[in-house]
């Protein structure tokens, strides 16, 4: 198994594990919450970065 695919494996038993705790309206605010915040904490010359690869994989 890859590092991307237990990384995603570890992301959706999370996701589960929270849907069963919180309510739905929390589990969508931690969701959509957590990258946008890791995202915004990014350097501007990181995010140019992050954006020109993101672009290129999107290309292929």
């Amino acid at each position: 198994m890859s590092k991307n695919a237990k990384i995603a494996a570890g992301g959706v038993a999370v996701g589960l594990l929270l849907l069963i705790w919180l309510p739905l309206w929390a589990v969508l605010l931690i969701v959509l919450g957590v990258p946008a915040v890791a995202y915004l904490t990014l350097d501007p010359s990181q995010r140019r970065r992050l954006r020109r690869v993101t672009r290129k994989e999107i290309g292929r």
